[in-house]
């Protein structure tokens, strides 16, 4: 009775008793029973049977192909030919010359020695003359106009490679039309002392011995076997329609040409086909495919077999599991709907699963996690915005001394250089721009009092380098009431003047222009004067990669203020050319005006 409440308080058990009823045991039957059937049939009967099948014929094939290839090797050194084509004066038509006789034994001979040569020809490089075996027609060569099809010009640049042309019908021999089914082999034909082009060979096959060859081993009861190029396109088939055409299933025509696998499956129409293909010498690959079904027959009956066992199984399976299942699952689809609540930001979710099994369990540990994880979120939360205030009081500790000790040090170099006068004048312009600065708390400001501390700011810079430095700002109406954070746009215009300006000695514009673009505010701030070297304005334009001290301060404070006020909601960039000057871009999207 004890082990019976302990199994029946833990999810495992509950668990397991319900998977092993409902599933284990048809499942292990069925596995075992069709992998051990299913495993010795695929693997004795098709793959071996299939791939062997596929090799012998295809070693078949490529001893026909090899007919083709030695004798047009033979025609192709021996020097005779090269003399009889070369020679104009030596008539192909006409008999009774040794040359003439010495071509046509030649070429009778050399198709007679194979059983798999049905034609031989050579041909002059205009294919208008030339000599053949047995019944070659002159008549019939002239009528065809060879030299304008296309496999003559691919063979005279293949430069004596011989290339291989689809099965077709001979049309130069006989009395007829179309009466030998060939596989032409062709090659050109060059002297050797010139190494020029000066005819062609053409190697006929007997196509209805490479058919019978395709045709005599078995693949299921409707499997055929047929060639293929390296593109796809059919060359050799059964069904002569065939030839000539594309491989159209994309399918099998990817396994043929971009797989390196000799077996493969596919579907067309529905239907799945089991393919093996195997290379010839030449190049192009037997391919042979059938039905799955025609091979898988056994499979099938003995799966059904499996199946029907299997369903009863189950069926004694899912009846037993019914009756636990709404026990088993109906604490846990709760939880999971928690979760997901949960999931979707509601931290406020509490489960009321009372069970004291592993979900049960589950459930309190849920509870106080939620519990845990808000008290950490508020932590967290308090411990960033101290983070951020802290954050932003060091961005603007740092720019403020840094533009008050480069003001000092213009009063102190005018005092030093006895322009007390100026000096007096620099006093009072930086009375007036900290009066402008005091009694306004917090780190923000508006647009337009930004604007004027850099006014007061520029009359600074006259006095110290007496050189007048003009100020135009255009802004889009009611922007300038907008908030920013104090000091965003000055020390961009302190730069245009410390690095682009003054090195001119002779002054300059600052143009800020400040306009609403969509749901933010675009700042330009430009200059006219030195431009940025290439080199380092590829750094500045990548500040999150630029090294340590690069940025320099003003740059630096103004990345810094962005990242802290308008995480994710701003952008900046900086773009320096010859007679464009230098201009700073700032994109922002203000939380409220």
């Amino acid at each position: 009775m004890g082990f019976k409440r302990r199994i029946g308080h833990r999810f495992a058990g509950k668990m397991i008793a319900a998977f092993l009823l409902a599933i284990l045991i048809p499942l292990i039957f069925t596995s075992v029973s069709f992998y051990r059937a299913s495993e010795s049939i695929v693997k004795e009967n098709v793959r071996g049977t299939s791939v062997q099948l596929a090799k012998q014929t295809a070693d078949a094939l490529s001893g026909i192909l090899n007919a083709g290839f030695d004798a047009s090797d033979f025609l192709y050194s021996d020097l005779n030919v090269q003399t009889a084509v070369s020679d104009t004066r030596i008539g192909s038509t006409e008999s009774g010359t040794g040359m003439n006789d010495y071509m046509v034994s030649t070429l009778n001979n050399l198709a007679y020695s194979s059983s798999f040569i049905k034609q031989i020809y050579v041909l002059r490089a205009d294919a208008m003359t030339g000599w053949g075996s047995g019944t070659f027609s002159i008549s019939k060569l002239q009528q065809a106009r060879l030299s304008e099809e296309e496999w003559t010009k691919e063979a005279f640049h293949e430069d004596g490679e011989p290339i291989w042309l689809e099965m077709q019908y001979d049309r130069l021999s006989g009395a007829g039309t179309n009466t030998e089914l060939v596989l032409p082999v062709a090659r050109a034909l060059k002297k050797f002392t010139s190494m020029s082009n000066i005819g062609l060979i053409q190697i006929n096959l007997d196509g209805r011995a490479i058919l019978d060859t395709i045709k005599q081993p078995k693949l299921g009861e409707t499997g055929t076997f047929f060639v293929v190029d390296e593109g796809g396109i059919v060359r050799i088939a059964s069904d002569l329609a065939r030839i000539g055409q594309p491989v159209n299933n994309p399918e099998l025509l990817s396994m043929l040409t971009g797989s390196d696998k000799a077996e493969f499956q596919y579907s067309q129409d529905g239907v799945d086909y089991y393919g093996v293909k195997q290379p010839l010498n030449n190049g192009w690959l037997l391919t042979g495919v059938v039905p799955v079904k025609e091979i898988t027959g056994p499979l099938d009956r003995l799966q059904s077999q499996i199946l029907s066992s299997a369903g009863l199984f189950s069926l004694v399976g899912i009846l037993i599991g019914i009756g636990i299942a709404g026990y088993v699952t109906n604490p846990v689809n709760r939880l999971i709907r928690d979760m997901r609540r949960v999931q979707q930001g509601d931290l406020q979710v509490r489960t009321e699963i009372r069970s004291t099994d592993e979900i049960g369990q589950l459930s309190r540990q849920f509870n106080k996690m939620l519990q845990e994880i808000n008290s950490l979120i508020q932590q967290v939360e308090e411990e960033q915005s101290r983070k951020q205030e802290a954050e932003l009081r060091a961005v603007m500790h740092r720019i403020q001394p840094h533009f008050l000790f480069n003001t000092l040090s213009t009063l102190r170099w005018l005092i030093r250089a006895g322009m007390y006068e100026r000096a007096d004048q620099g006093l009072s312009a930086l009375t007036r721009l900290l009066e402008a600065n005091m009694g306004k708390s917090g780190g923000m400001i508006t647009i337009d009092e930004e604007l004027d501390i850099i006014r007061k700011y520029l009359v600074i810079m006259e006095l110290r380098y007496q050189l007048p430095f003009r100020l135009d700002a255009v802004l889009d109406s009611g922007v300038g009431h907008v908030h920013i954070p104090r000091m965003l746009l000055q020390p961009l215009v302190e730069n245009a003047v410390f690095h682009g300006l003054v090195p001119k000695n002779s002054g300059g514009d600052v143009f800020i222009s400040i306009q609403r673009a969509g749901e933010g505010i675009l700042f330009l701030v430009k200059n006219d004067g030195l431009v940025i070297d290439p080199d380092r304005l590829k750094v500045l334009q990548n500040p999150d990669k630029a090294p340590p001290g690069v940025l320099g301060i003003g740059l630096k404070h103004v990345d810094d203020t962005l990242r802290l006020y308008y995480p994710r909601r701003s952008e900046w960039s900086i773009a320096s050319a010859p007679e464009e000057g230098t201009t700073v871009r700032i994109f922002l999207k203000p939380e409220h005006e």
